[in-house]
């Protein structure tokens, strides 16, 4: 991973789908933040990651696709990167 490149990795389950992960990891990141006494730039990074995928994502389609996997006993992981302002992601299988 290069230096202006962020990546994360959110992992659904059967019991909490891709949108409330990534809405869990928001609320952790901001309140990370807000607890912070220094200037965190990946907090800030991260929460703005968070941010775009949660406004943007179709989680119609992806809960679909990563509900009718996890069903099978399939593994899941999305990952989201964040590259020189481009949100981009991936959904992984096992």
């Amino acid at each position: 991973m290069n230096k202006e490149m962020l990546e994360l990795e959110l992992v659904p389950t059967l019991s909490q789908c891709i949108q409330t992960v990534a809405k869990k990891r928001h609320e952790e990141t901001v309140r990370r933040l807000l607890t912070s006494e220094k200037n965190n730039r990946r907090l800030l990074e991260t929460a703005a990651l968070l941010k775009n995928f949660l406004e943007t994502a179709d989680f119609k389609k992806l809960r679909a696709e990563s509900e009718a996997l996890l069903t099978e006993g399939r593994k899941v992981k999305f990952v989201l990167r964040f590259d020189s302002g481009n949100l981009t992601f991936d959904m992984l299988r096992d």
